[in-house]
């Protein structure tokens, strides 16, 4: 393989990829389960019961790490001494895709499960209406994931 294909700095390029990939989804879980959290001691004060079915925006907001995590495994594992700058980009192009677009679906996620577990305190049918919308809101990160798949098994 040519030097101008493969110069020493490519795999820079991938590796900021997988940090990207973790960093941008775990800052978008981080921020998903802190606001959903405040959501829910706020509204446990008034009604204890509801504590363990307002625990579903926490875990939604975890498994946006999940998605940034599984895509920064597959870049890591395809890292070789010889990676071409095309392939390189690809990986960072798969990183910044499922972050960026877990850290939007982490922001979406804590806003709604914030709002939502304290209106489905006072009002329990309101509950089914911000299931659907964190779905809506989680499914962004799951397109970032898909993106990113494709991009870095191309």
């Amino acid at each position: 393989m040519s030097a101008a294909a493969s110069p020493e700095y490519s795999a820079f390029f991938a590796v900021m990829g997988a940090s990207s990939a973790m960093v941008f989804s775990a800052l978008g879980a981080a921020y998903g389960t802190a606001k959903s959290g405040t959501g829910i001691a706020a509204m446990s004060v008034m009604r204890p019961e509801l504590i363990m079915k307002s625990i579903i925006p926490v875990v939604m907001a975890g498994i946006i790490a999940i998605y940034g995590l599984v895509v920064a495994v597959l870049i890591a594992n395809s890292l070789i001494p010889e990676i071409t700058l095309y392939k390189s980009f690809l990986q960072l192009g798969a990183g910044l895709s499922v972050g960026l677009s877990g850290l939007a679906a982490g922001f979406a996620i804590g806003i709604v499960g914030d709002a939502g577990v304290r209106g489905t305190a006072q009002q329990p049918r309101l509950f089914v209406g911000m299931i659907l919308i964190l779905i809506f809101a989680e499914v962004l990160g799951l397109y970032g994931l898909i993106v990113a798949l494709i991009l870095s098994t191309k």
